[in-house]
């Protein structure tokens, strides 16, 4: 039986299957529990000398690297790849502590398509920053054909306090008042912004890992430069309570109300009634959980996206800045080029590549 085939065997009875994704929980109680679920997962062949884990299933392929920097903290970074719409999840071993936050950068790259008569469709790339305390439940939707990468830190409460103590911040910071609070889960978009730099730094570090002496003092230094980055930028973010708390946000929803934006960044914006509409569920339930997710309201994430998609055109396409501003949703150019300076803090003339320039 090929795959095509088995796929429409199993699809029907396959007890994780709901709602168009596959399901798939990962062990989140430690680091240790979530390399070890891994490592026994379907379809991974495990090289322990190179503390690799290399997967291949009918529904995910990739590979997720793991090192312990130091005692109370532990990094793990995953390149995967998504044959089919699949929902990860955490779960918890009732008899084992939940004993570490998690600090996640997350890299999506996709293609987004264009109605427009300039350009089919372009590469486009997400980043994203995640804090998790101990014992959340969290989950993440990925659509057939999506790539990720995933740096994530688990990192103790001693470790913390030795490194960044958070019990010393203003208790106005709005960070301060998310550690304070019942809520367990927080994000942001790209925060930091040398994160991608610095991230393949670390990757670097760990693809050498053993042919250098002092590859794991260069993996702690790069780990504490990269922390100590995102909490710096996260101190200075002013955002209102839009956190969440166990199990309160819809993700697959919220994932499809993504893609819904992305998906269609060359038409006008649909708005906030018909997405909650197409998705049936509440406004209200739509806008506080796609913020506390992607940390921007919908509205703002719609022109993010199409400032970020304008800035990669400019950078990678000769098309003139009134075509590009078409090919985003914008009929004026002076309206689009007063949104991608919000967005830049530069006019798009200014960023253009000379290169590029006919």
């Amino acid at each position: 039986m090929n795959l095509s085939k088995w796929f429409q065997f199993i699809k029907p009875n396959f007890k994780f299957y709901q709602d168009g994704f596959f399901e798939f929980p990962f062990v989140a109680n430690t680091p240790e529990l979530f390399i070890e679920s891994t490592i026994k997962s379907p379809g991974s062949k495990h090289f322990a000398s190179e503390q690799l884990v290399r997967r291949n299933n009918p529904f995910i392929k990739g590979t997720m690297r793991y090192r312990k920097i130091d005692d109370g903290l532990w990094l793990t970074i995953t390149d995967i790849e998504f044959k089919h719409d699949s929902v990860i999840k955490s779960v918890y071993a009732p008899d084992v502590p939940s004993d570490h936050y998690s600090i996640t950068f997350s890299v999506f790259e996709s293609e987004v398509k264009l109605n427009n008569m300039f350009i089919n469709k372009m590469p486009f790339q997400n980043k994203f920053w995640a804090f998790k305390k101990p014992g959340v439940d969290v989950g993440a939707c990925f659509y057939k054909g999506s790539k990720c990468l995933f740096y994530i830190y688990y990192v103790s409460p001693s470790w913390i306090q030795d490194h960044i103590p958070l019990d010393q911040l203003d208790r106005n910071i709005p960070f301060k008042k998310f550690l304070d609070s019942d809520k367990g889960f927080i994000s942001y978009q790209d925060i930091v912004p040398n994160a991608e730099e610095l991230s393949q730094d670390i990757l670097e570090t760990f693809k050498i890992f053993n042919s250098d002496v002092l590859n794991k003092t260069i993996l702690k230094s790069q780990s504490l430069s990269l922390l100590t980055s995102f909490f710096k930028h996260v101190f200075l973010d002013n955002r209102t309570n839009d956190y969440q708390g166990k199990g309160s946000v819809d993700y697959k929803k919220i994932a499809k109300c993504e893609l819904l934006i992305t998906t269609n960044l060359s038409k006008p914006f649909i708005g906030i009634d018909a997405l909650s509409e197409k998705l049936r569920i509440s406004k209200s339930k739509l806008k506080t959980d796609f913020k506390s997710v992607y940390g921007s309201s919908i509205l703002q994430y719609n022109i993010d996206k199409r400032m970020e998609l304008a800035l990669q055109m400019l950078k990678n396409t000769n098309m003139q800045i009134k075509q590009i501003a078409l090919a985003v949703g914008y009929d004026s150019p002076g309206k689009f080029s007063a949104a991608f300076r919000r967005k830049h803090e530069k006019l798009p003339s200014e960023l253009r590549p000379e290169s590029t320039i006919q």
